[in-house]
């Protein structure tokens, strides 16, 4: 047997590897799952689709120069904060990376060594990024061209994801100014929100048929996915202490509670507004709640992991609700509402982090060469928490909305955004040859539609519908 390094701690490293999986499996088949059942029908291969490919493409973008543009060395493109602005890109494919502490010099200042090799680390950050662009697809579901989202994902990944993971993981400046993202509040949920609501703003709504009768085309397909994201969640938040420690444990448990809390919250406000629960809202009441608790997990105790869930349940649901059903927020068609179940709870929680963040949740203690790490809240005596944590968000959502524009109209020069008329009203044996459910009565009337679709898109879709 070749004995593992000195550096190596086999627990950890299994913990990482697991976690990194429980992450993944939120992605492929958890997201694609969840989303193939929320939309109608005729789009649940594309919506399942385009989950599976932002997995794959994240990771060749992840491997060949994502992976060191968010925690490599710095890029020194001038003074101030261009200096901590972003990681200078580079592949992550070689022995460089085996050894995880030597490769996070600004983190290295700021956590103790790791005891996971290299590898252990690319992977654990990329399932991360690999499920933002899948969470932003949420908002652009029965609509959006499947080449322009080709397009749209490796370069979005790049400027995007890649710079505010640096700011606020790979020791960039907002991290040096002490804002806190435990496992990606800001980085993940709130980039995917805001891009989310950007790009279904730019691309357009879906058609007015299917804006008005969007029904879920299997409810329990949809139950399976939302189940795989809670559990494979206590590797999402239990995986970034980077360690198998007592933090680990924590934030495990915090994430389960905040979860509970927020789906009972939604399922009591429903029952109150429409005199029943209903499924979909326990849905979106599991995922605001994880959500809102991902920025915390490891620095809140149990008592604000209850009241983050407790919040995280109230607060979207009142945004979906009322302010999503007014002036621009309605006009803009937020497929599956994914401002609300994670711009806005993960606001709410990175905020909340602000408040809440016990300095005795310590993630790293007894290690004798290093200090133990706490951050401090407003309830204990810390209010520039809060204040760097509000920062952080606007900072975030105003560099994610503008950079995501950019992007779009950056894709759209070289192809249509939005899809063809008669794609659009087929759905996805245009768009891809294949259907979830075959209807061999339908499909004859399909093909004749999809012979004749025109690779121009309508400028108006809802003046132009065709009666399939």
């Amino acid at each position: 047997m070749i004995p593992s390094a000195a550096y190596l701690s086999p627990g950890d490293t299994a913990w990482q590897l697991i976690a990194a999986t429980l992450v993944g499996l939120m992605s492929i088949p958890g997201l694609a799952v969840l989303y193939g059942g929320l939309v109608k029908r005729k789009f649940a291969i594309n919506s399942a689709f385009m989950v599976l490919y932002a997995f794959a493409a994240v990771l060749i973008v992840w491997m060949l120069w994502g992976y060191q543009m968010g925690f490599g060395v710095p890029m020194k493109l001038g003074p101030g904060i261009l200096s901590n602005f972003i990681g200078t890109p580079g592949a992550a494919l070689g022995h460089v990376v085996e050894e995880a502490r030597a490769n996070i010099p600004l983190l290295n200042s700021a956590m103790p060594k790791l005891k996971m090799p290299g590898s252990s680390l690319v992977y654990f950050q990329f399932v991360f990024a690999a499920i933002a662009p899948g969470l932003l697809a949420g908002a652009i579901l029965g609509r959006m061209n499947f080449k322009a989202w080709i397009l749209f994902v490796p370069i979005w990944t790049t400027l995007v994801y890649s710079v505010g993971a640096f700011w606020l993981w790979g020791g960039g400046w907002l991290a040096q100014l002490g804002a806190v993202d435990y496992s990606g509040g800001y980085v993940i949920h709130v980039a995917a929100g805001v891009s989310g609501f950007v790009a279904a703003w730019v691309i357009g709504p879906r058609l007015k048929r299917d804006r008005e009768n969007f029904k879920a085309n299997n409810l329990l397909f949809a139950l399976l996915g939302a189940g795989i994201l809670w559990l494979g969640w206590n590797g999402f938040n239990g995986g970034d202490p980077y360690f198998a420690n007592a933090d680990a444990s924590a934030a495990v448990l915090n994430t389960n509670i905040a979860a509970a809390g927020a789906m009972l919250v939604w399922m009591i406000f429903d029952i109150f507004a429409h005199n029943r629960a209903n499924l979909t809202g326990a849905i979106n009441g599991i995922i605001c709640g994880l959500v809102a608790i991902t920025p915390a997990a490891g620095y809140v105790n149990g008592e604000g992991a209850m009241l983050i869930g407790l919040a995280a349940g109230a607060v979207p649901w009142m945004t979906m609700n009322w302010l999503g059903t007014r002036g621009f927020f309605k006009r803009v068609d937020d497929t599956l509402g994914i401002f609300h179940t994670h711009a806005v709870a993960g606001a709410l929680g990175g905020i909340m982090t602000g408040i809440l963040a016990d300095p005795n949740m310590a993630e790293y203690v007894g290690i004798k060469s290093h200090p133990n790490v706490a951050v401090a809240g407003l309830a204990y005596g810390n209010p520039h928490q809060l204040l760097v944590q509000v920062f952080a968000l606007l900072v975030i959502v105003a560099y994610d909305g503008l950079a995501t524009w950019g992007v779009l109209k950056l894709v759209g020069m070289l192809v249509p955004l939005r899809l063809p008329q008669l794609a659009l009203e087929v759905g996805d044996r245009a768009i891809h040859g294949e259907v979830a459910y075959d209807d061999d009565e339908d499909e004859p009337k399909q093909s004749r539609l999809v012979a004749g679709w025109s690779l121009k898109p309508e400028e108006d879709p809802d003046e132009a519908e065709i009666d399939a």
